[in-house]
């Protein structure tokens, strides 16, 4: 018994999955996915310069993205737009206060609340929202030219059946 134990210990650990897993891949694809759209907006002429300078030295991150993928159209209250972007209301808020401080973000008073605040985009970040669409429609070429039309729309059938909708509302 003590030989079987010994043997076990030097045979070398199948370890391949750790690196290969779906979720791993999941993340590096997302990190990928995410790094790409930041640079194309830190290259997009429409982008006002200031944030395309921060997009190109990468001080804007995919959570600063989040305000971007999350905010409606007519604005969301903080609580909400954590809500819809998984993260905590302090979290939130401290990603509205730099955005704000960047001029794409502004707070105003809720007209159905008076005791409330929405974030709304500002026009500098209207034209950041809309440089995030036109980035994320690049970027989603990109991977269709890489992995083929057909595996694309696989991929992406399969990540919404996975998801459940989660997040596809907003």
């Amino acid at each position: 018994m003590t030989f079987l134990v010994s043997l076990l210990y030097y045979l070398p650990m199948d370890d391949h999955w750790r690196q290969t897993h779906l979720g791993r891949l999941l993340g590096h694809a997302m990190r990928r996915f995410d790094a790409r759209v930041l640079a194309l907006m830190a290259h997009n002429i429409e982008v006002p310069l200031a944030l395309s300078n921060l997009a190109a030295r990468e001080q804007v991150s995919a959570a600063h993205v989040h305000i971007t993928r999350h905010l409606a159209p007519a604005g969301s209250r903080l609580t909400d737009l954590a809500g819809r972007a998984g993260m905590t209301k302090q979290a939130m808020g401290a990603l509205v206060d730099q955005c704000e401080a960047w001029g794409l973000v502004r707070r105003e008073p809720d007209p159905l609340d008076a005791r409330a605040r929405k974030v709304v985009f500002t026009p500098a970040g209207l034209a950041w929202r809309q440089a995030f669409k036109d980035a994320v429609a690049q970027a989603e070429a990109e991977f269709r030219a890489e992995v083929g039309n057909e595996v694309a729309t696989v991929v992406m059938i399969g990540l919404e059946a996975y998801a459940g909708g989660a997040g596809l509302e907003a």
